[in-house]
């Protein structure tokens, strides 16, 4: 994923209270390391835990209504502002996309999604399209037996695990 693009850490889902607090759906460990969202258009006052997710207030939403009206609203940041990766880390953003190569280095589709059933990343490829068709798809865990390498272009998949 390239540098300059943008990364959502969370969703607005509702409004909480009738002073412009917002549920959020969050996407990342910390979200109180951001102040700013959307190109600087949100500005993050406080976050905390409710018993429904998460709580925020947001400098720019002072009632219920407004916050009601950004329910659905994405709250991004542009990629190069999340913290540096040690050597094997990804970010799910970047590999969502990418195309998969064999380890032979056949095409074989795109990471289309990437889930967590508790054992660690799962990616789920999908073929790509043959005679009009959309491609069958099929998971794969993302561990080094699986995936042996991948990059900002492209994730090479062990021939071995090919469906």
């Amino acid at each position: 994923m390239p540098q300059n693009s943008s990364v959502t850490l969370a969703v607005i889902i509702g409004a909480h209270g009738v002073t412009g607090e917002v549920r959020l759906k969050v996407f990342t460990d910390d979200l109180g390391l951001y102040k700013t969202f959307n190109n600087g258009t949100l500005s993050l006052k406080s976050v905390r835990h409710g018993s429904n997710g998460m709580i925020a207030r947001i400098a720019e939403v002072t009632d219920r209504n407004a916050a009601e009206a950004l329910r659905g609203t994405e709250l991004t940041v542009p990629r190069a502002a999340l913290p540096p990766l040690a050597e094997g880390e990804y970010y799910h953003a970047d590999l969502l996309g990418l195309a998969v190569v064999s380890s032979a280095g056949e095409a074989i589709g795109r990471v289309v999604a990437i889930d967590d059933f508790g054992a660690g990343d799962v990616l789920e490829i999908e073929r790509d399209r043959a005679e009009g068709k959309p491609g069958k798809r099929f998971m794969v865990p993302m561990r080094v037996e699986a995936v042996p390498e991948w990059n900002d272009v492209r994730l090479v998949l062990d021939a071995a695990w090919i469906e």
